[in-house]
């Protein structure tokens, strides 16, 4: 099980990466919504909003349930993906990575993921 820190330091070596999508195709793909990230090993739920300029810094939080799109992953899982040894489709669809979010934010996400 990876640490609260290591788990801090992984979802924002992945806000990094957003940095290095095109800015015109973040603008086109990007709707500002709020994101919570839940980290059920640790007990944690990190908060963060989306935007065209890209994500804001991480902060904890008590609940996931406000924000718009919620993921939850095992603090394992999110150092694997920010160090792409897990691809997000592959967690995704083999139950690693829990998506709660509209169609549409779905689709839109996936375009810059």
């Amino acid at each position: 099980m990876a640490t609260a820190q290591e788990a801090r330091s992984a979802l924002e070596r992945i806000a990094a990466r957003l940095t290095e999508v095109d800015a015109d195709d973040l603008a086109r793909h990007v709707v500002e919504r709020t994101i919570s990230c839940r980290v059920p090993d640790l007990g944690l739920v990190f908060l963060t909003r989306i935007h065209q300029g890209g994500l804001d810094d991480f902060r904890t939080a008590g609940d996931a349930d406000s924000a718009q799109v919620r993921l939850t992953v095992s603090s394992d899982d999110l150092v694997a993906l920010a160090t792409e040894e897990l691809h997000v489709a592959k967690a995704w669809a083999t139950g690693r990575l829990k998506i709660e979010a509209s169609l549409g934010d779905l689709l839109r996400l996936r375009k810059i993921l």
